[in-house]
Formats: C-alpha cells, sequence, structure tokens
C-alpha cells in the first residue's frame, strides 16, 4: 500500500490538518465502517448516558464522538451511503434517492434504443431481484435463510437485467454501479490490490462498486425485504423486528467470518479485508412500525426500540472481540454512524398524508388544458420530503404544479390512525423548490438529466403514505431526518467530543487517510474538496 500526505493531497486547510485535525502518530491496517440506519445523535447520547459501560460507550470512550455529523439531502439510504464510500454529495454522484428518475437514459426493457424517448426509473430497491421473495434474490440456494452465507458474493448475478435502465449509448442495461457516476473507495483500494468487503440489505447495493467495474471482493447482500419463510406472502424481515434482529445477525455473521480472514461464509480463507463492513436495518424496524410505537412522548425509546439499540449494542461487542482474537484490534479504525435518521421522533407530530390523491390531481388538472402530457409528474417518490420528475420541465409547468402544491388541503391520520387535517399538502412552503430554484438548491444547472424537478421539505411530522403501517420515515431535512451519530476510533486518535458540523461525506476522505492512501484519488472528494473528518 502506498502511502502519501493526505494533507497534501486534499489541501491543508481543507481537510484540517493545518490545526492537528488529522493524526500523525500512525495509521491503521483496516477499517470497520458500520450504518446503524435511522438511529439519531440523539440515541446515541442517551444511551452512552444510560450505559456508559456497553459496547458502545467503550468505543466512544477511545475516539472521536461528532456530536453534529449531518446526512446529505435528500436523508436516504443511497445519497447517505454514496457520501460515505465517495465523498460527494448528489450533485456528483448522481444518485439522489433509491427510486428516481433519469432523463439521460432509456426504460427498462426498451431494445430499439435509437427511436425510444429518453426518460427511465432508476430503481435500486428490492425491486431489481430476480425474486423478491427469497432472502438470496432468486440465486436458488437451498436451506434457507439459515443457509444464506452461501449467498454469491457478486450480487450482480441475481439482478433481474429486464428491470434496469437502458444506456442508450451502447443500448444495454446499467448496472448499478455503472450508475454512479464516481468511484467509491473500495475502488481506490482494489487498485491498490487491497482485498475489500461489504454487507448491506438488498443485491443493488452492487452500486457500492463503484464506476469501472466490480472493486468489492466480497458483497454480501441478503434481501430484506424478502419473506422469512418459503411462502411468499410471509412477512419480510422487515416486517417484525424479531425477524430483523435474525437477519441483521447474519450480516454480523459475515463480518465475524472476514475478521477471522475467512469470506463471508466462513468457509474459505481469503484474508482479513482492509475495508468492510455492514449496515443494521433493527434499528430502522423498531422506528417504523406501529406496533414498535417507536419514540415516547418524551422523545426517548419505548421499549422496542430502546431493545434494538441494546441488540445493536452486543452485535457490535461481538464485532470488537472477533478482533481482539485475531489480533486486530489496536490495528483497525472502526467508525460507526447512519445513512440516515427517520422522522418524526415525536409522534404527536405524525400526520401520514396519502400523496397519490395530490399527484393525480395535479395530473389531471394539467392534463385538461395540456392533453399532450396526460402525466405530468413523470415520476415522484415521497417519504417524509416530496421528490418529483417533470415530463414538462418548463417555468409555466413548474410554478403550477408549486401552486397546487400549496392550495392542497386534506385529511391524513394521525399516530393512532384517527384523521387529521392537512394543509399545502404537507410541505413547508419556504422549504419548496421547483424548476430552476431545485437545480439551484442541489447545485447543479438546470439541464442536469438527474435532479428532481420538485424538492420540499415538509412541516415536522408529516409522511406520505396510502396506509397506516408506519409511524416513520425519511428522506427529507428536518434534524430527524439528518442529524447522526459517528464515532471514529483508532490508532492515534484522541478520545473527544468534536462539537463542530461535519458531514458523512468526509468519512470517505478520512477512510483512505486512515489507510495511508490519497483522498484525492475519490473522484467526489476532488470535485468537491471534501475535508477529512477533524481529529481523524
Amino acid at each position: 500500500m502506498a502511502v502519501v500526505s493526505a494533507c497534501a493531497a486534499v489541501g491543508l486547510v481543507a481537510s484540517g490538518c493545518s490545526s492537528g485535525g488529522a493524526n500523525s502518530s500512525g495509521r491503521d491496517e483496516h477499517v470497520l465502517l458500520l450504518s446503524v440506519d435511522g438511529m439519531h445523535e440523539s440515541d446515541l447520547t442517551d444511551y452512552l448516558a444510560a450505559h456508559p459501560d456497553s459496547n458502545l460507550g467503550k468505543l466512544a470512550g477511545r475516539g472521536v464522538h461528532y456530536t453534529d455529523a449531518q446526512t446529505p439531502i435528500p436523508s436516504d439510504s443511497f445519497p447517505g451511503l454514496m457520501a460515505m464510500l465517495t465523498g460527494g454529495s448528489p450533485k456528483t454522484t448522481g444518485v439522489y434517492y433509491d427510486d428516481s428518475w433519469a432523463r439521460d437514459l432509456l426504460p427498462a426493457g426498451t431494445t430499439d434504443c435509437a427511436h425510444a424517448a429518453k426518460g427511465a426509473q432508476v430503481d435500486l430497491t428490492e425491486d431489481l431481484d430476480k425474486n423478491v421473495h427469497r432472502i438470496d434474490g432468486g440465486q436458488g440456494l437451498t436451506g434457507l435463510p439459515d443457509s444464506i452465507g452461501k449467498m454469491t458474493d457478486d450480487p450482480g448475478t441475481v439482478i433481474d437485467q429486464a428491470k434496469l435502465p437502458v444506456d442508450p449509448a451502447s443500448c444495454k442495461p446499467l448496472a448499478p454501479a455503472d450508475y454512479l457516476k464516481v468511484n467509491t473507495v473500495f475502488s481506490v483500494l482494489h487498485a491498490a490490490g487491497d482485498r475489500t468487503a461489504w454487507t448491506d440489505k438488498h443485491p443493488a447495493y452492487q452500486i457500492a462498486n463503484g464506476r469501472g467495474g466490480r472493486s468489492i471482493d466480497d458483497l454480501f447482500t441478503p434481501e430484506i425485504s424478502s419473506s422469512a419463510t418459503d411462502d411468499p406472502a410471509a412477512d419480510s424481515w422487515d416486517k417484525d423486528n424479531t425477524l430483523t434482529r435474525r437477519y441483521d445477525t447474519y450480516k454480523v455473521d459475515s463480518v465475524v467470518n472476514e475478521i477471522a480472514g475467512k469470506d463471508h461464509s466462513g468457509a474459505t480463507d481469503a484474508g482479513v479485508p482492509v475495508l468492510f463492513g455492514m449496515n443494521f436495518q433493527t434499528v430502522s424496524t423498531a422506528q417504523k412500525l406501529p406496533a414498535s410505537k417507536g419514540y415516547q412522548a418524551d422523545g426517548k425509546p419505548g421499549v422496542l426500540l430502546s431493545g434494538a439499540l441494546d441488540f445493536v449494542d452486543q452485535q457490535l461487542g461481538r464485532m470488537v472481540t472477533a478482533l481482539d482474537q485475531a489480533g486486530l484490534r489496536d490495528k483497525t479504525t472502526i467508525v460507526l454512524t447512519a445513512k440516515h435518521g427517520q422522522a418524526p421522533i415525536k409522534a404527536d407530530s405524525l400526520t401520514r398524508i396519502d400523496d397519490k390523491k395530490i399527484i393525480d390531481a395535479i395530473d389531471t388538472e394539467w392534463a385538461a388544458t395540456h392533453p399532450a402530457t396526460p402525466k405530468l409528474i413523470a415520476h415522484s417518490v415521497d417519504d417524509s420530503a416530496l421528490l418529483m420528475w417533470l415530463a414538462d420541465r418548463s417555468a409555466a409547468a413548474a410554478a403550477f404544479v408549486k401552486q397546487k402544491l400549496l392550495a392542497a388541503t386534506g385529511t391524513g391520520t394521525d399516530i393512532a390512525g384517527n384523521p387529521k387535517p392537512f394543509t399545502a399538502s404537507g410541505v413547508d412552503k419556504d422549504k419548496l423548490y421547483v424548476g430552476a430554484d431545485a437545480a439551484a438548491f442541489f447545485g447543479v444547472s438546470f439541464d442536469d438529466p438527474r435532479v428532481p424537478d420538485v424538492y420540499a421539505g415538509v412541516t415536522p411530522g408529516t409522511v406520505y403514505t396510502g396506509g397506516k403501517s408506519k409511524i416513520a420515515e425519511h428522506g427529507g431535512m428536518t434534524p430527524d431526518d439528518r442529524h447522526v451519530p459517528l464515532i471514529v476510533a483508532g490508532n492515534g486518535i484522541a478520545e473527544h467530543d468534536e462539537k463542530s458540523e461535519v458531514a458523512l461525506a468526509q468519512i470517505a476522505p478520512t477512510i483512505l487517510h486512515r489507510l495511508g492512501l490519497d483522498p484525492a484519488k475519490l473522484d467526489a472528494v476532488a470535485a468537491e474538496h471534501t475535508a477529512l473528518l477533524p481529529g481523524a
């Protein structure tokens, strides 16, 4: 592994190195990256106060606890993870959400690329699987679910190519990794000859390889949205927190196997990855399901969510113990954070709104005077924010959508499922960006082929859903969405709380810096001049 000056590569002032921001006493041989999806900084702070001797407490006690870490906007799994792995925001990565729209691509299944109209959904969810009902994504393993360790280390093989958008230049399906506009930390490490691994929740996380081909040697992606039994109608792993914990345990098993120098299955000697890690889903499930009740009235975790945090703490302990047994604890940087938070924390602020009714009304009224455009909203994703891509990108169409969103009133439901009125579609009128303003908000030109035409922050507590099956979501810009935990512990890092605001994108260059590699080898770091995390 070639060692270069990270401060020189990224820029002395920008990186924070000039003030002792980066440790100079040594590097580590490995980085373990962990994302506790949905977890808030407030969850971590409360947990550390109540459990100072916990595994989380011990981790914070030997590293930097960043008390003001922020996710990108939109605060979704894919922008969040891409920030951690690339050092960039959606304007550079091109990834705005796990389900979005690209004006420069052709719809899935297109074969006559010379005559097809551009504009395609880009779905990075479980929908890409060959068989969404199976935890192996359709690989065909026997003995599931407990045989899931045998799942392929190349999830591209269980992605249904017919569901991918088509590249008009090649007239071939575009894999998630090729949709990403930049490289990742895995790309840089792979080029340096280092072994890499990652574990996540859908085969679509093949995107983590980054532009330029496969760079993750062992990518383990059991499908969380699959049926937990052989019955396709059975609950999926994310519909019951007990099931989610069992599912997350499979993933922790993979990391423990890798710490021991095996592949994720534990069956083959492979060598310990230089960079590896996983995401947890247990906290997210406990936050979102009505049966869990999420948080108490005072904003503190309820019984099930408290148990989910305990579970994560126990599993962190398993991984730290494995590092100790392998003699790697003092050679490994551990980064613990979250791809996104979850909103709202205060249950009494929840207002569920059926966004389909709002969208249908906009399309219908527009079509009445514009019959050539029967569907103005070409694509929308609405969780705890509104994202829309328009078929007509004129200023008049953008103004029409804005006016209709602000005028829409109706009745949603509260935490108990009772009627609750809403105004202005549930959006915050001061955080509604349309047309050129939306492009400017994200820092791109209006002709960017991927930027949403509408992005709206919401009034606190708004969640868009047609049913009553969730009590929280993510994707917005409120503190509940964006303010996440971040701890970095490793060789030469002094224990302290860092109160300055930092971004998840700063994790990527910091990972390479910790491993003695040049952060500027990351395309997004070079483009956005992403700083290192201070003190790491």
